[in-house]
């Protein structure tokens, strides 16, 4: 791994191994590193980094209150790659759905916009990942 990122967001699951094999295998991802004996996976994916972890009542887990279906509402994770097509294709092979289809969208910032390619997929626990490809900038027509 090239470098460690300074935020890295830790999920629980419910089945780490099936987690593992829908973002490594479908999604991208790569393992950094693992403990197996504490079921804990560090996973990057040129520098998109996560944490996952094997849910544990037993543990003294971080949790904040009941983990209940779909797991991690109200949050998205964008992660940006090289080329959305490898991914989506080994979604659909997989058979798994999309939460959305693709789309190019245009966000501004400032005095310009960028834009992407996107879509968003579920993982096994219900997190939404938002995958987007770089498609450019151009001026904001936006006046303010």
């Amino acid at each position: 791994m090239e470098s460690w990122a300074k935020l890295v967001p830790e999920l629980v699951v419910s089945d780490l191994e099936v987690s593992i094999r829908f973002w490594c295998d479908l999604i991208g991802f790569s393992v950094a590193y693992d403990r197996p004996e504490a079921g804990f996976v560090y996973l990057d994916l040129s520098g998109a980094q996560i944490m996952l972890e094997q849910r544990n009542t037993a543990d003294d887990q971080w949790v904040t209150g009941p983990l209940e279906a779909p797991l991690g509402r109200g949050i998205n994770f964008q992660i940006r790659v090289s080329a959305l097509r490898p991914i989506l294709d080994r979604l659909a092979k997989a058979g798994c759905p999309l939460f959305k289809e693709p789309e190019e969208a245009w966000y501004r910032a400032d005095t310009v916009e960028f834009g992407q390619r996107q879509f968003l997929v579920m993982d096994p626990d219900g997190y939404l990942l938002r995958l987007t490809e770089f498609i450019g900038q151009r001026p904001s027509s936006h006046a303010g």
